[in-house]
């Protein structure tokens, strides 16, 4: 078991080393320019997943809290409701990431074409409307989750050392389950439709390029490797997001939590943000050209 600890450990390690790597570019990137509304988004969607990582598992949390000698009933509500409050705004945002690039690129003669100049203007205010809806609509953990306590006749479900899911009525927590899925199939079926829409338009853009210019002279646009990077992205979110959400939900509804399974589920949490600032970097030429430009001054001051 501690070897598979140590595997959590590298993988939200490395999570919040590249997520805070990529935090610092776009910080860089939004105060030194004038922003582009995918940059606003993603820089959004990092410091998201920087928490999500963080409290994914509450591998970082438990330290940090024994070290502060807090309660464990407030470690324990503290820890579910970020959580879970972060996992609601990384679908949210990851679905605008993906409506905003298949507005970006959609061609002037499109219908998408008209919602370009308000882009913008409005995004800005779906933000607010995002986190106002997941810190509402999350607030049940607070009264759902607690600390553990070694009493059997409170039928406790424990999920870690010191927290435990408290009984729920079944029709407050079926009707929870229903909600959350019914965004959630919302969301990914947003995301499914904008991914085809892109991938519609590649291979169209792709096979005009062929006729106008040589294969050896064609080369990726940065709005084109931008969409591609968002594609992968929205994929393989949308396969970890509902394996992730397969096993919680399998876990609450059997009100039975086992070490493995919650093992495996943290790792699965943690896989798509760790990923994901790995995956902008390797596609990013700004983020590309920065670090060429670091390596010589760092293989010096060595």
């Amino acid at each position: 078991m501690s070897s598979i600890k140590n595997v959590l450990y590298f993988q939200s390690g490395l999570g919040v080393l590249a997520n805070m790597f990529v935090l610092i570019f776009y910080i860089f990137t939004i105060t030194g320019h004038r922003p582009k509304p995918v940059d606003l988004i993603s820089f959004q969607l990092t410091f998201i997943h920087i928490i999500l990582v963080i409290t994914g598992g509450d591998i970082w949390l438990t330290d940090m809290f024994e070290l502060l000698n807090i309660e464990n009933d407030f470690k324990c509500k503290a820890t579910f409701y970020i959580n879970r409050v972060m996992r609601g705004l990384s679908i949210c945002i990851t679905c605008l990431l993906s409506v905003v690039q298949a507005v970006t690129i959609s061609p002037s003669t499109s219908l998408l074409a008209k919602f370009k100049h308000k882009l913008k203007k409005y995004f800005i205010y779906t933000f607010f409307y995002f986190w106002s809806f997941n810190l509402s609509f999350s607030s049940n953990q607070i009264f759902s989750v607690g600390a553990y306590k070694n009493v059997s006749e409170t039928n406790q479900m424990k999920v870690t050392n010191y927290c435990s899911h408290f009984p729920m009525n079944s029709i407050i927590r079926g009707l929870i389950l229903t909600v959350t899925t019914l965004r959630d199939v919302f969301l990914v079926g947003i995301m499914l439709t904008t991914s085809t829409y892109m991938v519609i338009f590649l291979f169209r853009h792709q096979r005009q390029c062929k006729h106008l210019h040589s294969i050896r002279h064609l080369r990726a646009s940065p709005e084109k490797r931008a969409t591609q990077t968002i594609l992968l992205l929205v994929v393989f979110f949308v396969v970890m997001y509902w394996v992730d959400f397969f096993i919680s939900s399998t876990s609450v509804l059997l009100w039975m939590y086992d070490p493995v399974i919650l093992t495996v589920q943290k790792f699965v949490m943690n896989t798509y943000p760790t990923i994901t600032p790995l995956v902008q970097i390797s596609s990013d030429d700004r983020i590309i050209n920065v670090l060429k430009n670091l390596w010589p001054k760092c293989h010096q001051a060595f």
